[in-house]
């Protein structure tokens, strides 16, 4: 099973925060559901620096904001955010909460025309810019009420956001179910370390495999396990203070301690020695 704080690149900072299974109907469309609940004094933040796994998230987020002396205000909305090729960070402030999904690609394929268009991005659901028009009783609307009506009983929240993904997406195509086969095996297994080796073990080539991952995630393969490789770096990094960044490197697969402080450098903005210093 996967660590729930993994890509979580300093979980002593984060609010409280659960994440739950989708129910049986969405388990193809959803791996998992993050739900953080947050209430912060006046004038004090929070970052959250995230190293998101190398797919697409749905977010119900609510923000109850007020100036000084003011009655607070809700403000909601349904978000899709795309993959990412670097690091993120999301400042909280005030009290609030979100329900989001980390989206299996079988989902996202089906929200979003071009998944491409959303790396590194992110669109209000309904929006023009997904090009996938709403309609009837799976409008963002709905979901927002179902699930904010729900909140703060997780379960029932995670419930009201897996019906409605049923009810909006439908049942996973044949491409689909592969392109989730796909991200499993890119997302878990360590021993993937080649795009070569994931198309061998799906019986893919591997062209059609990389058409797959652009069509349903918005990244090329390669571009996953290096995340996926960085998720496990990070996590070694900050667990065991005393293992050595070359011997780190070794077991992840990298060619030598160079490329994993590269990795570091470019899509963390930092260095591993400065990482580590830092949780």
């Amino acid at each position: 099973m996967t660590d729930p704080t993994r890509g979580v690149l300093y979980p002593d900072r984060l609010p409280t925060f659960t994440r739950l299974p989708p129910r049986e109907s969405a388990a193809e469309l959803v791996s998992w559901f993050w739900i953080p609940q947050w209430d912060l004094p006046t004038g004090v933040e929070s970052r959250q620096p995230i190293l998101g796994y190398p797919a697409a998230n749905l977010a119900v987020e609510v923000d109850l904001a007020a100036a000084d002396g003011e009655t607070p205000t809700v403000t909601s909305g349904v978000t899709l955010w795309g993959a990412t090729t670097r690091a993120s960070e999301r400042v909280l402030r005030g009290s609030g909460w979100a329900v989001g999904a980390l989206l299996r690609p079988a989902a996202f394929a089906r929200l979003a025309d071009s998944p491409g268009d959303l790396v590194d991005g992110w669109v209000t659901l309904g929006g023009p810019e997904t090009g996938a028009p709403e309609s009837g009783e799976s409008t963002a609307e709905t979901l927002r009420a179902a699930v904010s009506e729900a909140m703060p009983d997780v379960d029932a929240a995670v419930a009201a956001a897996s019906a409605w993904l049923v009810e909006r997406v439908g049942g996973p195509t044949h491409e689909g179910r592969l392109a989730n086969a796909m991200a499993d095996l890119l997302m878990t297994d360590a021993g993937i370390l080649r795009v070569e080796d994931a198309a061998e073990r799906l019986r893919v080539s591997v062209r059609t495999l990389q058409r797959l991952a652009h069509r349903s995630v918005g990244l090329s393969p390669a571009a996953m396990i290096r995340r996926r490789r960085l998720q496990e770096a990070a996590q070694r990094v900050r667990d065991d203070p005393d293992a050595s960044l070359a011997a780190i490197a070794a077991e992840l697969g990298y060619a030598d301690q160079a490329h994993l402080a590269n990795d570091f450098r470019t899509v963390l903005g930092l260095t591993a020695s400065e990482y580590r210093s830092g949780v």
